[in-house]
Parts: structure tokens; sequence; C-alpha cells
């Protein structure tokens, strides 16, 4: 049983940070069209800490990829490599549940 509560913390970790990747990708490019007002308090406070957030992840990404101009596909990369490990946790579980050592 408890080995099911570790599946289940280690997902719902991946969906959550996938969220919060989307979503800062999302609040950077509407701030980045002046849609949303980095000087509102509120909305600045939400884009800080989605980039606190998501910045140690995608910036190695950033500087391994090449430059495209204003084109960041850093989110979209690290939002791939999220949904890949979320199928290799799930594959792990699978296999352990198919070999017997848990149930």
């Amino acid at each position: 049983m408890l080995l099911n509560a570790v599946f289940y913390l280690v997902q719902a970790g991946l969906n959550l940070f996938w969220w919060a990747v989307l979503l800062a990708a999302i609040v950077q490019t509407l701030m980045a069209f002046n849609v949303l007002d980095g000087r509102n308090r509120v909305v600045w406070t939400i884009a800080d800490f989605l980039y606190r957030v998501t910045e140690p992840a995608l910036r190695p990404i950033r500087n391994r990829m090449p430059n495209l101009g204003g084109v960041d596909l850093s989110p979209l990369v690290l939002l791939l490599l999220i949904t890949a490990a979320g199928i290799a946790v799930d594959a792990v579980q699978r296999y352990l549940i198919a070999s017997g050592l848990y149930f």
C-alpha cells in the first residue's frame, strides 16, 4: 500500500508541474503581447511564482536549444519530457504488478 501512495504522489507532482509549465508559458506570452499588465500586483505575483517554479527546469533546455528568434520552444520540450516521465512511472508500476513484486 505504501507504493500506491508513492506512485500516486509522483504522478500528482508530475501533473501539477505540467500545468505550471503550461500556465507559465501562457502568462509569459500574454505579458509579452501586453495583454496582461506586469505592473499589476496580482499579475506580477502569479507570473513571478510561475517563473520561479518553472525556470530551473526550463533554463538547461533553453541553453541547449538553438536560437529561434522570438520563439521559445523550451516549454513544449519540457511538457514532452514531463509526459514521458509520467509514462515511464506508469510503466514501472505496471511492471512491478506484472512481476508480482507489488500488488
